[in-house]
């Protein structure tokens, strides 16, 4: 079972972070609406992105404390995996339309320039006042339960904050200096790291669908672990494969043949909570043989 404060904690952080991503879209909407800023643009199809991570994350949290049932007996977290993957799809459209349509600006000399460049200012810098304190409030509740989803969420909204950042210039340059084609230059810098971020998330849910094993640091630690851990004598057939914000870990041990069942049960007990405790999105199965066992004959798999 989940620590009840622990998921209160989590549910707080993802519910925020969506309300914040839903206020920075409509907000950011009215701006482009004034501005017909690029710049605006890009930094709203990224805050649309957000919304949609932050649903995913959401339901993430709220399917940690969710066990597995009769259909699903490892459990419901490839779902991210699945959604992470739309999403990725999603974003990359949306770098593409930014990046034709900036593109098709620079090429066009008789574009206007952005109007109400104050308005869009306003609206960014409220973005970033806004984004800042969420990132705090999800660095304490990451800091106190070490969820990852909620990890990971903060980080990407730190890198919103280039965006933002960007589109403040873009607007400035053209209400002060005249300057329409750092609008366009910005959202091609956008978009850029728009279809860079889909790309990576993408990558990480065709990799976990496709049962790809854990990091390899993460695996060298718990060699580490069972190497160290007192009546072990060596391990060997670790495997490992992430679904979602889960990782399920398969091993065998090696213990000393001639103590009792209880004892041998107990030493693999042990482990298995030595390892859930350095990794608590952790689904360990531990099979356990006697040293220097020698692999069935009628085996034929190595």
């Amino acid at each position: 079972m989940s620590d009840p404060h622990a998921t209160r904690l989590n549910l707080s952080a993802g519910l925020l972070s969506v309300a914040v991503a839903l206020v920075l879209v409509l907000a950011k909407l009215w701006a482009l609406a004034q501005t017909g800023s690029l710049a605006v643009a890009a930094t709203l199809a990224d805050s649309a992105m957000d919304l949609m991570m932050s649903l995913g994350g959401l339901a993430a949290i709220a399917y940690a404390a969710k066990p597995a049932d009769e259909d699903h007996n490892f459990g419901h977290t490839s779902a991210e995996d699945l959604a992470a993957l739309g999403q990725s799809l999603f974003i990359l459209i949306s770098a593409g339309v930014i990046a034709t349509a900036a593109v098709m600006r620079l090429l066009d000399d008789t574009v206007l320039l952005p109007e109400h460049e104050t308005r869009g200012i306003s609206v960014m810098v409220f973005s970033i006042a806004v984004t800042l304190g969420l990132v705090l409030w999800q660095r304490y509740v990451a800091a106190q339960t070490g969820n990852k989803v909620v990890q990971a969420d903060s980080l990407h909204y730190l890198g919103d904050l280039i965006p933002n950042i960007g589109a403040i210039i873009a607007l400035w340059a053209s209400a002060t200096l005249g300057l329409g084609q750092i609008d366009s230059v910005v959202a091609l810098g956008a978009a850029a790291l728009l279809a860079v971020g889909a790309i990576r998330i993408g990558k990480g849910a065709w990799d976990a669908l496709m049962d790809r094993q854990a990091d390899p640091a993460m695996i060298q630690a718990i060699g580490d672990i069972t190497d160290n851990f007192p009546g072990v004598h060596g391990y060997h057939d670790l495997k490992t494969r992430v679904a979602g914000s889960r990782v399920f870990i398969n091993m065998h041990i090696e213990l000393d043949g001639s103590q009792s069942l209880n004892d041998a049960h107990a030493t693999g007990a042990a482990l298995r909570r030595a390892i859930v405790d350095a990794y608590p999105h952790a689904d360990v199965l531990i099979h356990k043989d006697p040293i220097g066992v020698e692999k069935h004959p009628d085996d034929p798999r190595p």
